[in-house]
């Protein structure tokens, strides 16, 4: 015998900021399309809220605002929890290493992992620079888009990338628009290609890619037994990039993924 679901009641104090975020949300999700004039209607908020709220949810990737102005779900809406469930241990046990490799280089350094066709960025340590790149912890992009994501794309079988990216003529199932990563087959071959060239390499590169004057260095983290399990990923701002490609930045970021890989040997195989 099943039992109603039981509605849950309104909370007797409410914070209304994050009722209103949470609310578009809701919106963005059951409507798929918004603009900030709908939104302050919808809420009963003036339009100059709505923006500030659905900047923070651009910023934070739960949406995305095309060219006319429209805001559409992002990524992280459909992202669903992640597999593994040691991901804070993870992330307590890469963190002394981040530490140390800011120190060096005096970069912002991020912890990832990817899940299906998206990266997650798990961790951030902070560069101390004026200039220097933000916090992206919580943040989901295309794992294709980013260094982080091409390290990790790069050590996939064929047979598990082709399902991720290759567009085939036989229907996937009901898929969002704007989560379909799938390409045609000359598009993927050029993906396929160009991870086959950061396998050889051993690192990833993303110069503007995915954030305006933002240029990334991937490498990955590896379990004891040698598979791809996360990897970190050193964004600098552009102008700074030629100085470390010269520089000895790469090498740092690899030496320290491989001195991870001897304090997660518990953690996974």
């Amino acid at each position: 015998m099943t039992h109603p679901k039981k509605v849950t009641e309104r909370p007797a104090y409410v914070v209304e900021s994050v009722d209103n975020a949470l609310r578009l949300l809701q919106i963005l999700r059951d409507v798929g399309a918004l603009r900030i004039k709908d939104a302050a209607a919808e809420l009963h908020i003036a339009p100059s809220t709505a923006h500030r709220l659905l900047s923070m949810l651009v910023y934070r990737g739960f949406a995305v605002q095309d060219t006319q102005r429209v805001y559409h779900p992002g990524s992280a809406l459909e992202a669903g929890p992640a597999a593994n469930d040691w991901t804070l241990q993870l992330t307590a046990r890469c963190r002394p290493h981040m530490e140390a490799l800011v120190s060096e280089c005096n970069e912002t350094v991020n912890l990832v992992i990817r899940v299906g066709d998206q990266v997650r960025f798990l961790w951030s340590e902070l560069s101390t620079e004026l200039l220097r790149v933000g916090d992206r912890r919580g943040q989901v992009f295309d794992a294709e888009l980013t260094a982080a994501g091409r390290i990790l794309l790069a050590e996939l079988p064929p047979d598990a990338l082709e399902h991720l990216y290759l567009q085939r003529d036989e229907p996937r199932g009901p898929e969002p628009r704007w989560r379909d990563r799938r390409m045609p087959a000359g598009e993927f071959e050029r993906l396929r290609a160009d991870l086959a060239a950061v396998r050889a390499a051993g690192f990833a590169v993303n110069v503007g890619r995915t954030e305006e004057g933002v240029a990334v260095f991937g490498a990955a983290i590896r379990s004891p037994a040698g598979k791809a399990v996360a990897a970190l990923a050193v964004a600098v701002p552009v102008t700074r990039f030629q100085r470390h490609v010269e520089g000895t930045l790469v090498s740092r970021v690899r030496r320290t993924a491989h001195l991870i890989t001897a304090d997660i040997d518990d953690l996974v195989t």
